[in-house]
């Protein structure tokens, strides 16, 4: 007989030997499951305890696959997934499609590929104790996913602080002439180098692609006078330039002038040269002649001088003394065939041995120095 049949006065096992005692004992569990098939709508009697507890293993495993699903996400191509457990670290994840344990794993995806900016702007006072109007932009691009989101509250915010008192730093050392004009890219660049030197030991996980300098402007007070300043030394920056481009195109000129030059100097000297080898050529053969008759030779070689030297001339001379008529001359005839004669002497015969006798017969005392004989010679030459 069971001991909770009627009629049993047997002890209870759970040790509920008096039912109207305390101690009731551990719950029924058919009673837990009914109350809990109740709740979810189901009846409380009869064999609807096991309905009921397949219900909740069958909610319990619907729950279960809503929890998978819903773990499944996608990293976008641009991004890196920061992926934290428990608030704690674990890694970057991929792009492409993910999975995560829900409430358990929690990914932030941040976007490392599109180049961002920050202007920076603002009235500053330079090294020549002047105010100027400056605006600057920085373009950056994240680098390092987790120290972009963890490494500071708000990196971007950090680096605008940094961008603005890096540009106050440079602005600071630099005159206004520079800021205004020449000095723009050297101000840009050690506006960049300072910027990088800010953010460094913060490790905001930020890469600067790019440092736009925009124009800067003087106080309206003075603009006018700056506009023509700025003016003036573009002109002059446009003078130098063309002064460039006009000594670039005159070189190549100067240099074929200088080498044709060269040439015509090497030309002269060869020919120069040759020339003096021919006179010496031509004393050489004239001096045994002039050794053997010495009288012969000179009057050979004045007689062919005044023949060069005459047939250019357009003069006639004509003896009056012996003359007592004046007679026709054929003036024209004689012009053309003194002209006829020059140009086929002057093709067939070399130059003049003049200079070539007077070298020769310069110790000669019976012979004066141009190659003609004495005066006395020639009277009794034409005697």
């Amino acid at each position: 007989m069971a001991w909770n049949e009627p009629g049993n006065k047997g002890q209870d096992p759970w040790g509920n030997g008096n039912k109207g005692g305390n101690d009731k004992g551990p719950p029924d569990l058919d009673e837990v499951f009914r109350n809990l098939s109740k709740r979810f709508g189901g009846k409380g009697n009869g064999s609807g305890g096991s309905v009921s507890g397949a219900s909740l293993v069958i909610v319990l495993v619907i729950a279960v696959v809503v929890w998978g699903l819903s773990g499944f996400y996608t990293v976008k191509e641009a991004e890196k997934g920061v992926a934290l457990r428990f608030g704690e670290y674990i890694g970057e994840v991929d792009p492409g499609l993910q999975w995560k344990a829900t409430f358990i794993d929690e990914v932030t995806p941040v976007n490392v590929q599109t180049v961002r900016s920050i202007p920076a702007s603002g009235s500053m006072l330079t090294a020549d104790e002047n105010v100027v109007l400056v605006q600057l932009d920085v373009q950056y691009r994240v680098s390092k996913a987790k120290d972009y989101l963890y490494s500071v509250v708000d990196a971007d915010a950090s680096l605008r602080e940094a961008t603005d008192s890096a540009l106050r730093y440079v602005i600071g050392h630099n005159t206004m002439d520079d800021i205004l004009t020449t000095g723009r890219d050297k101000i840009r660049r050690d506006t960049w180098d300072e910027i990088e030197r800010i953010i460094k030991p913060y490790e905001l996980g930020i890469t600067v692609v790019d440092v736009n300098f925009l124009p800067a402007r003087p106080p309206e007070e003075v603009k006018d006078a700056f506009d023509d300043a700025i003016a003036a030394q573009e002109d002059e920056q446009r003078f130098i330039r063309e002064a460039e481009a006009y000594s670039r195109q005159l070189e190549p000129k100067v240099r074929g002038t200088v080498q044709r030059m060269d040439q015509q100097a090497i030309a002269y000297k060869q020919r120069v040269i040759l020339e003096a080898k021919g006179k010496v050529a031509r004393f050489e053969q004239l001096l045994p002649e002039y050794q053997d008759a010495p009288e012969v030779t000179r009057e050979r070689m004045y007689f062919d001088t005044m023949q060069d030297v005459m047939s250019g001339t357009n003069k006639v001379l004509i003896d009056a003394k012996n003359s007592g008529n004046l007679m026709y001359l054929p003036l024209d005839k004689l012009m053309q065939n003194s002209q006829s004669n020059k140009s086929a002497s002057a093709k067939s015969k070399p130059a003049t041995p003049v200079m070539s006798v007077n070298s020769t017969t310069h110790n000669n005392s019976s012979m004066p120095l141009d190659g003609r004989p004495s005066r006395g010679e020639r009277s009794s030459g034409r005697n």
